[in-house]
């Protein structure tokens, strides 16, 4: 049931990440840079006196301030994405997934300047003062001033909108985040999963109760603090490996263009996954062409919406350029993302075909002096699968299991034309997203990764959540109205436990998943954006000329 249910993830991901989608997605990037003349200096410059305060009265239409927008838009973005997001990226696809990453960093400026000043301009703000904004009010309220109605066209798209907003809500914004915290906690503390999920949904469940000014108010504490402890850990991991920094750079860029052969832990890349894996990676990190940051910018205290736009366009910047590259960095230069075996098997297991697949039969677990082995704890061994010089590398995960109270590893079953062969005679942990960038730290200071990527996991994931949870409650609201909010939240949070209970097993199935939500909200919000993207460009040019580009 679980596999078949993978298998399907992984048939709709190839549909809505084809190539042909992400080339298209990067043409967009294009066009929106080159039309609203480069709008990603204008970010790291005027955008910048913005949020220290320039620019702006306190009186001005809104909820929040500018710096608080960013704060809680940067906490559904910098969080566990930049964590074990860039850490899946290199794993699957090799180290030139880095640079496609960067790539989108750049572009994705320039998108999110275009979605966010839409959603300002097309903000709705009631009676009470409250805001409420984002893709599906630009949808409807852009078009019931044209047509003096809102047209049918307009509530399908919105409609289709909240629908995908939903399902990235629940995978990459809350599913992504809980499992990784668990999983971190698991690894290196072995602390239950589902004990992980109950702290996780009481803490987040007491600031979701508070709205969106409580969210900004916490947002804006522990984004900046997790930030700067993150980045003072990765600069000192970099500054102990300067020599080779230099080379791992030019092998970012090489392998970017080449693919990566297959070592170690790690079982190669061809060009196309090098290429498809650091794009999806990038715009789940960053969230760029989403639509999910403009429904929280949208709070944002301005009269003016150019201004929160510029604003927004520091998000790619500090989350993907700065952030995500560190998280790379590090992954590298430790050497973790092609590890050799950490464990040696006394006596290869059989492998037999049963049901046209083949299963590798139960294995004794290995010693291990770190810890002992917990049901649930997950290992994977490396697998030649084909005939002759075609034979291909496969990674097989293996789950402890307690059987007749003994514990064992229960090999999930693979699938091979030809009989396969174990490679070596070793088994690997499985470091999946964060862990294994919690292992990386750890080779450059003992200690460091544990402790470090622990609590930087759970302070991005508890901060991703928050701000998700927000965002598909605009979603719940516009759809079904108020009375459904409560209900909404309480879900959320049971989600969270649920999310803790091992559902997924290996790091490609966590892509998948984390790949579906943002896939589905990129083809709805991209030509929301395209559609209405010429009066943004006018808003820019007229804020532009009233302030003679100050």
């Amino acid at each position: 049931m679980l596999q078949s249910f993978n298998d399907a993830l992984a048939f709709i991901n190839s549909v809505i990440w084809h190539q042909v989608v992400i080339i298209f997605l990067l043409l967009v990037g294009i066009l929106f840079t080159v039309w609203n003349r480069f709008s990603q200096w204008r970010s790291l410059t005027h955008g910048l006196g913005i949020v220290f305060g320039r620019h702006s009265e306190e009186d001005e239409p809104g909820a929040i301030s500018h710096f608080q927008a960013l704060s809680a838009a940067l906490s559904a973005t910098v969080g566990v994405g930049n964590i074990g997001g860039t850490a899946l990226a290199i794993a699957i696809g090799g180290p030139g997934a880095l640079l496609w990453m960067w790539i989108v960093g750049l572009l994705g400026m320039a998108l999110k300047t275009m979605e966010v000043t839409l959603s300002m301009m097309y903000r709705q703000t009631e009676t009470d003062g409250t805001v409420k904004g984002g893709p599906m009010w630009v949808v409807k309220r852009a078009m019931q001033r044209q047509e003096g109605q809102t047209p049918l066209l307009a509530s399908i798209l919105a409609g289709l909108f909240c629908v995908t907003l939903l399902i990235a809500t629940f995978t990459g914004g809350l599913f992504f985040q809980a499992w990784n915290a668990s999983n971190v906690t698991q690894q290196f503390f072995g602390i239950p999963a589902w004990i992980v999920g109950i702290i996780l949904a009481a803490i987040v469940g007491l600031v979701i109760l508070g709205g969106i000014k409580r969210i900004g108010s916490v947002a804006s504490k522990i984004v900046p603090f997790m930030c700067g402890v993150y980045l003072v850990a990765g600069i000192y991991v970099l500054v102990i490996n300067a020599n080779a920094v230099p080379e791992m750079l030019g092998i970012v860029i090489q392998s970017a263009f080449s693919g990566t052969e297959a070592s170690g832990a790690f079982v190669g890349g061809t060009l196309g996954s090098v290429f498809a894996i650091g794009m999806q990676q990038a715009f789940f990190s960053n969230e760029s062409g989403q639509g999910s940051s403009p429904i929280v910018h949208a709070a944002a205290k301005t009269k003016e919406p150019v201004r929160e736009g510029i604003v927004a366009g520091l998000e790619p910047f500090i989350d993907t350029i700065v952030v995500c590259t560190m998280t790379g960095l590090v992954i590298l230069l430790s050497g973790v993302w092609n590890r050799e075996a950490d464990f040696e098997l006394a006596r290869l297991p059989a492998i037999e075909q049963l049901a046209g697949q083949w299963d590798i039969s139960d294995t004794a677990l290995p010693a291990r002096t770190d810890r002992d082995w917990m049901s649930g704890d997950q290992v994977f061994c490396i697998v030649r699968t084909g005939a002759g010089p075609a034979q291909a590398p496969v990674q097989v995960t293996g789950t402890v299991v307690e059987q007749s109270g003994m514990k064992q590893i229960d090999w999930q079953p693979f699938a091979s034309d030809e009989p396969p062969e174990i490679e070596g005679g070793g088994i690997y942990h499985t470091y999946a997203g964060a862990s294994l960038t919690a292992l990386a730290f750890d080779r450059a200071h003992e200690g460091l990764g544990r402790w470090l990527v622990t609590m930087a996991t759970w302070l991005f994931g508890i901060s991703t959540m928050i701000s998700w949870s927000y965002y598909g409650e605009q979603s719940v609201l516009f759809l079904f109205g108020r009375k459904a909010v409560l209900p909404y939240k309480l879900l959320f949070c049971f989600g969270i436990i649920l999310s803790c209970l091992g559902l997924v097993q290996s790091q490609t199935e966590l892509t998948h998943l984390a790949n579906l939500g943002t896939g589905v909200m990129l083809w709805v919000n991209i030509p929301i954006t395209l559609l209405f993207a010429s009066r943004a460009v006018a808003a820019h040019q007229d804020y532009w000329h009233r302030t003679a580009g100050s």
